[in-house]
């Protein structure tokens, strides 16, 4: 069977989830009223890793959707991609990277996607414009490396792929392309069925650097036909880097994602970031950890790595740039810019008086407002 057959199998009614996972009654009313507002889809592969007798299991929390969901806190777009994009289907935030928004199409809907205003659902930010795209990227020669992203850029059809790869291999200003993918952890057959794939990665991985950015957050995830799909990218000379996202009730736990990490560097998976869960409307409360927890959390986890484990940061994916979260330090919380939108920002170093409860970070917070005496908590960062 195709990986597009396969898609077509995908769990997409409340009704074919009920046949795999037990809901009461009350919570089938809730799914329908959900699902109507942000969609499901879950490949069989997928959900089988879930323990169906767990209502609490982390793989479960992933994919299925969640009454926490319909929240209405937080806002869609919490990374300011909007005011970044100059081309329809390209954005622009750093200097050195460009983003193509490929497709809106994710072989999986994750429950906690940063992009949830748009995927399974908007297309009108990614309706890519390849010719004006590639203008712009031939126009500005300080982008040396750019992310084929979505949705999921590995459900576009091999074909389209191709001539992203082709016209962008064209260009010598770029040192690598990434490509952004959950497809290793969500239906890695996509990647070890399609031998066109792999052919193609290893033409065009040639003439440049291929990176492939995927998803793991959950141990139980690196499953062996995850493995296989790792494989084959590695064989095709794909470097795969990871970038986590810390989610509470999924990895909020030093031993799990210190294990995930170990596991990843097994491979030969790099660690890249972790992330801060976003506060995006319909994922806000239901995956956010307060700052000060997780960050114990990522500590905890590092200190069961070696070297190689050691490498990722520990971020927030602000409007303003890649906020790195160092620690606390007499009282106050240390935070540096890693990758800035504004230069005068670029490895700024600033501190918060964080709450306890604290999720995100204020407008205030990053230009170093204090915010001792506010009289509207509201007006803090989630």
């Amino acid at each position: 069977m195709s990986w597009q057959n396969m898609l077509k199998e995908n769990i997409v009614t409340v009704e074919q989830l009920q046949e795999h996972i037990f809901f009461r009654e009350e919570h089938l009313e809730q799914l329908q009223r959900i699902s109507k507002r942000f969609p499901f889809s879950i490949p069989p592969y997928y959900l089988s890793l879930v323990d169906p007798s767990d209502p609490h299991d982390p793989i479960r929390k992933m994919c299925v959707p969640s009454p926490d969901e319909l929240d209405p806190g937080g806002r869609f777009d919490t990374s300011g991609e909007a005011s970044n994009t100059v081309v329809p289907g390209l954005q622009h935030k750093y200097p050195q990277t460009a983003l193509i928004l490929t497709t809106n199409a994710c072989a999986m809907y994750c429950r906690h996607c940063f992009r949830k205003r748009l995927v399974g659902l908007e297309d009108k930010e990614t309706r890519p414009q390849r010719d004006k795209i590639m203008a712009y990227i031939r126009e500005h020669t300080e982008i040396s490396n750019i992310l084929l992203s979505g949705g999921d850029a590995l459900l576009n059809p091999t074909s389209v792929l191709r001539e992203y790869l082709e016209d962008l291999c064209s260009l010598g200003h770029l040192d690598a392309i990434r490509i952004g993918s959950r497809a290793p952890v969500v239906l890695p057959m996509r990647i070890y069925m399609d031998q066109k794939l792999l052919d193609l990665f290893r033409k065009y991985g040639a003439k440049k650097r291929l990176y492939l950015v995927t998803q793991f957050n959950h141990p139980r995830e690196l499953s062996p036909q995850a493995q296989r799909a790792l494989d084959a990218l590695q064989d095709c000379g794909v470097t795969v880097r990871n970038q986590t996202v810390l989610l509470k009730g999924v990895n909020d736990h030093g031993p799990t994602l210190g294990t995930l990490l170990k596991e990843l560097v097994r491979r030969g998976v790099v660690p890249y970031y972790i992330f801060q869960c976003r506060p995006v409307t319909g994922v806000q409360n239901n995956f956010q950890a307060p700052m000060a927890r997780a960050y114990a959390v990522t500590e905890e986890a590092k200190s069961l790595q070696n070297g190689l484990g050691k490498t990722f940061r520990y971020v927030l994916s602000h409007e303003t740039g890649k906020i790195e979260i160092l620690g606390p330090s007499g009282g106050r919380w240390l935070f540096k810019y890693h990758q800035a939108k504004a230069p005068e920002d670029q490895g700024r170093l600033f501190s918060v008086a964080l709450r306890p409860d604290q999720c995100w970070l204020s407008g205030e917070d990053v230009r170093g407002v204090s915010r001792e005496g506010a009289d509207d908590p509201g007006e803090t960062a989630a």
